[in-house]
């Protein structure tokens, strides 16, 4: 597929890995830049710069239009961008051409209402699609989701799309230090709070994944959807990308605990609960799913492709890349309620 045109929604965190990825294997990629001032570290770079937003859903259909690959990973709560992608590929169907689209969902679709209170024995297989498609409409995600799993149906064979369900992200991107959110707020949260919490007693788990074996992932299920039969494709739209590590809340607030106090930030390593007046300085409303709840799987789909994780754990990376950047901050930190989704 080397020379195929690629159109990249969301060149961040998780996007800025796979276009190193696209650009070493000769993908010609275009992405979706709000700011005109990006655009020319883009171009420096061989890469083609569309400007817009994700509300620009008929700059997003024409892009798409011309692209053979689509990638969506600036979000997975943003229904506009996705149904604009569904019409950009509805349109090269039309006209009788092949589009694939990787559509990012996240592991909170899997989130139950634990609260921190146990560990679930429930654990997602996606090589079992009728257990996700089994989650109520109402489930993190699952709005927007379903818009795709709705489009696959009326696209049938005319497009191969696949939802990717990432876990945990952790690591640094290398180009602009950029991190994940999930367990580096909970590294801000004890900063500004004094102390290493968790949701209620945190002992719900999540599992993780670096976000360089992520954008491989992603990778893997692009060559995967090249050369397989679209029908075969329609079979199941689901892949999971987890490094085998499961983490409990309670055991990450430990952690960063001990990392904290160790640096003089926090005066005791000692974790508690924290009480939900404070929920505004993780993830607000959101916050007993995204750093509470249970969110099991099991990448099989993957891993029968012969990737795997090749990183440093979650947190060995938390240790030894994330908190020491974290520590050169600045300024006030509020929580990500509004970012959640991202």
């Amino acid at each position: 597929m080397s020379g195929s045109s690629v159109f990249l929604l969301g060149p961040g965190f998780i996007g800025g890995e796979i276009l190193e990825l696209l650009l070493q294997e000769k993908y010609v990629v275009t992405t979706l830049v709000r700011r005109e001032s990006a655009r020319s570290a883009f171009h420096d770079r061989g890469v083609s710069t569309v400007l817009g937003t994700l509300d620009d859903e008929d700059i997003i259909a024409q892009q798409v239009a011309k692209s053979d690959i689509v990638f969506h990973t600036a979000t997975a709560d943003h229904l506009l961008s996705a149904q604009a992608v569904l019409a950009g590929i509805k349109q090269r169907a039309d006209k009788g051409q092949q589009t694939i689209y990787i559509h990012t969902s996240g592991a909170s679709l899997l989130g139950d209402d634990s609260a921190g209170a146990f560990l679930s024995d429930v654990v997602f297989d996606d090589e079992k699609p009728e257990g996700i498609d089994a989650l109520p409409d109402t489930a993190p995600h699952r709005l927007i989701d379903l818009a795709i799993v709705r489009g696959r149906t009326v696209l049938g064979t005319k497009a191969k799309i696949a939802i990717m369900i990432p876990p945990v992200i952790y690591g640094v991107s290398p180009r602009d230090n950029r991190l994940s959110i999930q367990i580096t707020t909970m590294v801000r949260y004890a900063i500004k709070h004094g102390y290493a919490g968790h949701v209620g007693e945190g002992l719900s788990s999540w599992n993780q994944v670096h976000v360089k074996d992520l954008a491989r992932g992603y990778m893997t299920v692009l060559h995967w959807l090249d050369r397989t039969s679209p029908d075969d494709v329609l079979v199941n739209p689901y892949w999971f990308c987890e490094n085998g590590e499961e983490l409990s809340w309670h055991d990450a607030a430990a952690e960063i605990g001990r990392a904290l106090h160790k640096e003089g930030r926090i005066q005791t390593a000692q974790t508690k609960a924290i009480p939900p007046d404070n929920y505004g300085d993780l993830f607000g409303t959101y916050s007993e799913v995204v750093v509470g709840s249970n969110s099991r799987n099991r990448a099989n789909r993957l891993r029968k492709l012969g990737w795997e994780a090749r990183e440093k754990k979650s947190l060995a990376s938390l240790v030894e890349d994330e908190i020491p950047l974290i520590l050169q901050e600045t300024g006030p930190f509020n929580g990500y309620e509004k970012t959640v989704a991202s």
